[in-house]
């Protein structure tokens, strides 16, 4: 009874710290996500200025979620 009690404990502090982890790196993955979209952006030439192709960029990533 013990055992199985500390092994449902373990899952669940396992399953806490994952969700942190997700929540804790999804604004870096967001970011990195938004620069290389601005990268693209200024290989395609259609954007000039850079804070367009951010704001344009974050637009459309935004839209995905």
């Amino acid at each position: 009874m013990i055992l199985k009690s500390k092994k449902n404990l373990f899952i669940i502090i396992f399953i806490i710290l994952g969700m942190l982890l997700v929540l804790k790196f999804r604004d870096h993955n967001f970011q990195r996500a938004v620069e290389a979209c601005v990268a693209g952006s200024k290989q395609l030439a259609t954007i000039t200025d850079l804070d367009a192709a951010k704001k344009f960029c974050e637009e459309q990533i935004s839209k995905k979620d």
